[in-house]
């Protein structure tokens, strides 16, 4: 499973690879790592804002609206402790939640390497996701916890739209990849091929896709985490055997094949988490794939 390094943003001010402090601040690149883990905010509100899985759907600020990218989302905890996803850093932070009111604290982020492509929304979020938000939740009434909309707003009027999402398995979901890992690195996708890169798991053992281009079948024989000697024992997915089309691929569709068919061989590690997923090879090669949210 993916090792990340914390760092305390809020007590770090002199690490200039991070471009914004706020929750979703996934701009920063390198290794820095710093203590702390926060104590947590508190919750009191009858709002149901904690423990479900916010999927992020948009930001708009100064009137304009731009998409989230695949797999962005947020939780907050009933403890005071928020997470957030992107399919590159994982970030933490202690909120208090008043009534409608959520106040943003102290935060942590894990400094991989982001894809550039996400940092210009990453960096508008972490403005947005900052002091106190008033929050509005829709869909309570008659609907299921699925079926709920979340809109944050600011002192300035800028909006932050999410909903819920319930987790995926394994097997049965289509697997989108959006980002390749090398190392503490991930990697934005060649310019054109994004959406293109997709897998789903049988659960009859079989894994059949397409690698950017070409279409593939094989088989994959999934071992869920166990205890080990002292430690938990990573999960891994052995791949037998791909076998694909072998059509010629324009431009940049070949380099991300030959990339995602290495990751997709013999033995790799997986990480799980919610509807997110990172495959790993024992050298530091992988891949982050995501499944589309609930009407997307």
């Amino acid at each position: 499973m993916r090792k990340q390094k914390i760092t305390n943003i809020a007590a770090t001010t002199a690490v200039t690879t991070v471009t914004a402090v706020a929750l979703f601040t996934l701009a920063a690149c390198g290794t820095e790592s710093g203590s702390g883990s926060g104590s947590g905010g508190s919750v009191q509100s009858d709002l149901p804002l904690t423990d479900v899985h916010w999927s992020v759907d948009s930001l708009t600020i100064d009137g304009k609206k731009t998409a989230a990218p695949a797999g962005a989302s947020v939780e907050i905890g009933a403890d005071g402790r928020a997470s957030a996803r992107t399919g590159c850093n994982t970030i933490g932070a202690d909120v208090t939640v008043d009534g409608d009111t959520i106040t943003v604290g102290d935060k942590q982020s894990t400094l991989i390497g982001c894809p550039e492509q996400l940092q210009a929304f990453e960096k508008a979020l972490g403005g947005a996701f900052a002091g106190k938000l008033k929050a509005t939740v829709e869909g309570v009434e008659g609907g299921s916890a699925e079926e709920r909309r979340l809109t944050l707003t600011t002192a300035d009027g800028d909006t932050i739209t999410l909903t819920s999402a319930p987790p995926v398995p394994l097997a049965g979901t289509e697997w989108t990849v959006n980002a390749l890992i090398d190392g503490a690195t991930a990697t934005s996708l060649p310019q054109g091929t994004d959406g293109k890169a997709h897998f789903t798991f049988g659960k009859d053992g079989s894994v059949e896709g397409s690698l950017g281009c070409n279409s593939f079948r094989g088989t994959a024989k999934v071992s869920e985490a166990a205890e080990g000697t002292g430690e938990k024992a990573a999960a891994t997915i052995t791949f037998g055997r791909l076998s694909a089309t072998r059509k010629l691929c324009p431009g940049p569709e070949m380099p991300l094949e030959r990339q995602v068919q290495k990751v997709l061989e013999g033995k790799v590690t997986y990480e799980l988490h919610h509807r997110s997923l990172t495959l790993k090879q024992a050298d530091g090669q992988g891949l982050d794939a995501v499944a589309a949210a609930p009407g997307k």
